[in-house]
């Protein structure tokens, strides 16, 4: 079983300090195992760069061998954890965490550009639930800290992704984004 989230720390940033390497775990996590060629086809990449990748991520234990599935020469690759988390931390080091948040930024753009892609195709039912949305809060450090922890209290409330767990009658793969900016120096400008 895969486990629940990983914690980047200076050395584990290194593995995923490449935006290709970003959208590949993204994939795994998001579409189940896949081989480097499979992979190669979906991101428009050759296979030796996928590959070349893949072995970075497992060598920083971000992806690992499906055994399961691997037949002849065939590797099956799958992602080690659910999801990936970065904290503030004075040791990381600043250019490959700006560089793995941006990879990840993009990530989350091209996946609002798929659902506007598709949006016109979903079932009535689906598009009224479906938002994106922004507010400008006006908070202290203390309220920006409470509204994160309530937010992944209440994601995690909905987070069904455990294969043991069966799913409700009717339930769908749902993508959640959440970002909370801080942009104190603007605050002042508008005082």
């Amino acid at each position: 079983m895969t486990e629940r989230e990983v914690k980047l720390d200076a050395t584990t940033l290194r593995g995923l300090a490449h935006p290709l390497r970003v959208r590949i775990l993204g994939m795994l996590r998001e579409d189940g195992p896949a081989t480097a060629t499979t992979l190669a086809e979906r991101l428009g990449q050759s296979t030796g760069a996928t590959s070349y990748h893949l072995r970075i991520l497992a060598n920083y234990g971000f992806v690992v061998d499906d055994p399961e599935r691997n037949v002849g020469r065939e590797r099956w690759w799958k992602a080690a954890h659910k999801s990936t988390r970065i904290e503030s931390d004075d040791d990381l080091p600043p250019a490959e965490a700006e560089g793995y948040l941006r990879a990840v930024a993009a990530q989350y753009a091209d996946r609002v550009d798929r659902y506007l892609d598709e949006m016109a195709s979903l079932p009535r039912e689906w598009r009224d639930p479906a938002t994106i949305s922004d507010w400008r809060l006006r908070l202290t450090v203390e309220e920006a800290n409470e509204l994160n922890e309530a937010i992944f209290e209440l994601a995690e409330r909905y987070r069904r992704e455990d294969d043991d767990v069966p799913y409700p009658d009717g339930a769908e793969r749902v993508g959640l984004q959440v970002q909370i900016l801080p942009f104190p120096a603007a605050g002042e400008e508008e005082r």
